[in-house]
């Protein structure tokens, strides 16, 4: 059993334009990554999900090669299309060497407040499981969305939509197509697809 606190390797990605804020659980180990940017393992799908809905290739913000992702193709569009990027947790334990949600304790969970705060224009969160929910969930008062599906809040007086989308983790057993229909479903809602 690993009983060493991780802290966040990344700081928060905040466009100034941002209108949703993605919201994960926490990276997983560095040796599985292929860009020091948020959902770096070439295992992972959300980069291949956002391939699919806006520009009908699962394979666009793979480099040349395909060996990692395009970290400046990603962060040009992350910025065109008003998307911040961080995660739920500051500071975990990893009970096990890998990125599985269920073997992340929480040590520190995200000041939302001071992310918000930073992001004046956003509207919109949206997490991306169950373990970056029910943390998120601490925060807020708001009823746990239904996969693919939101619930309203206010913050600060700020009216908000919780957004609830499958995981990206290939773990989660869902074909990446049915994963894109949940998410193109919420990028109609907020008029960003």
């Amino acid at each position: 059993m690993n009983d060493l606190i991780e802290k966040h390797p990344l700081q928060p990605f905040l466009p100034g334009n941002a209108r949703l804020l993605m919201l994960g659980s926490f990276p997983p180990p560095r040796a599985r990554w292929s860009m020091d940017f948020y959902y770096p393992n070439l295992q992972n799908d959300m980069w291949r999900l956002y391939g699919v809905l806006f520009f009908g290739d699962k394979d666009y913000f793979l480099e040349k090669g395909k060996k990692s992702f395009d970290k400046d193709r990603i962060i040009a569009f992350l910025n065109e299309k008003g998307i911040a990027l961080f995660d739920t947790a500051m500071e975990i334990i990893r009970h096990k060497g890998n990125a599985s949600d269920q073997f992340l304790e929480v040590v520190t969970p995200v000041d939302l407040k001071r992310v918000l705060a930073q992001i004046p224009a956003c509207r919109a969160i949206v997490t991306t499981g169950q373990k970056a929910t029910d943390t998120l969930l601490e925060q807020i008062d708001a009823v746990s969305p239904r996969v693919g599906g939101y619930s309203e809040f206010v913050h600060e007086g700020r009216p908000m939509r919780l957004y609830r989308m499958p995981s990206s983790s290939r773990a989660y057993p869902k074909p990446l197509e049915e994963k894109a229909a949940d998410y193109r479903v919420m990028f109609h809602d907020l008029d960003m697809l």
